[in-house]
């Protein structure tokens, strides 16, 4: 059955910015009762003011994920609403650089808000859940999940290890048909998300096309609160990545690396910067980061006419073996 989300208590982190943001303009165009949480007050300000202004009740509780009790408190202020609906753990930060250059610090941080901050929201959460004896939790995970990101490589055992994470809670939770754990998978999107991260390369970063509009993912996690799936994929990258690393995931990543290195090669140099790892970005985020142009859409016909052929020739080395 659909579930009407009219009035339904949603909670969603990582609210302030990027898909956050989108997603809660997606909910409260259903005039969902919402909790908006990250680290930037001012900016979840603005998007909750943005969402009573399409009709929909907003409320704001900043926390850092990495903080359980935080966490906590998020939890029981939506719980005060009546109950928590549907949570959206969306909250994700990145660092880019070759491994031996960027801090363990820094790779310390991705792991613990990628994925150590999502498992933070289901400690909370899930409790909640078992009492009601319904609920869903929707982990906004990426194609990092199925293929690794060389020069990436704290996100990708973050995204790894997520994925392992909501499988396991999906097992465990199986006999709760009023409970559900629910993945997301979007391709690389247009978000501020690039332009907040850490930088370790001293290059200017960039996502290869084809690149999302946040949007498309915000209606995605809309669609599986109103009907519950237990992964969703967004976008034909998402899925070619997906089979090229089932058949050949060696070379798949030894590919991908060839490619960030040739882009590193040719990008603007910029300064070296922790970006919103350890605080909160200043500037007040929105849904776009600038990343899509009638150039990028013309690249990402020949990318993803190469990533089809890529994936295709490991299949077939993979069928061969």
């Amino acid at each position: 059955m659909t579930l009407d989300l009219t009035g339904r208590v949603v909670v969603i982190t990582g609210a302030s910015s990027g898909v956050g943001e989108a997603t809660a303009y997606a909910f409260a165009r259903r005039k969902a009762r919402l909790v908006l949480s990250a680290r930037n007050r001012d900016a979840l300000e603005h998007v909750a003011a943005a969402c009573r202004d399409l009709g929909a009740e907003a409320h704001v509780a900043s926390a850092d994920v990495t903080d359980i009790d935080a966490v906590r408190h998020v939890a029981s202020q939506a719980f005060a609403l009546g109950g928590i609906d549907v949570w959206v753990s969306n909250v994700g930060v990145g660092a880019v650089g070759s491994f031996t250059e960027t801090p363990m610090s820094a790779h310390e941080q991705v792991v613990r808000t990628n994925l150590i901050g999502h498992m933070n929201d289901a400690h909370a959460v899930l409790p909640i859940f078992l009492r009601q004896k319904r609920g869903t939790f929707i982990n906004m995970i990426s194609l990092g999940g199925f293929a690794a990101a060389p020069f990436a490589a704290a996100y990708s055992a973050s995204k790894f290890g997520l994925k392992g994470f909501t499988e396991a809670l999906r097992a465990e939770l199986s006999d709760q048909p009023r409970i559900h754990i629910c993945d997301i998978y979007p391709a690389f999107l247009d978000t501020p998300g690039l332009r907040h991260g850490a930088n370790f390369t001293g290059r200017k970063v960039s996502a290869p096309p084809p690149v999302y509009d946040a949007r498309r993912v915000a209606e995605a996690i809309v669609a599986t609160a109103e009907r519950p799936r237990d992964t969703v994929t967004i976008g034909a990258v998402t899925n070619l990545l997906r089979l090229s690393h089932l058949a050949a995931p060696n070379l798949t990543a030894s590919l991908m690396a060839m490619v960030m290195r040739s882009y590193f090669r040719r990008a603007d140099p910029v300064a070296i910067s922790n970006g919103n790892l350890f605080a909160p970005s200043t500037d007040p985020g929105g849904i776009d980061g600038g990343l899509r142009s009638p150039q990028q859409r013309t690249a990402a016909v020949t990318f993803l006419a190469a990533l089809a052929a890529g994936a295709t020739v490991a299949y077939a080395m993979a069928r061969r073996r």
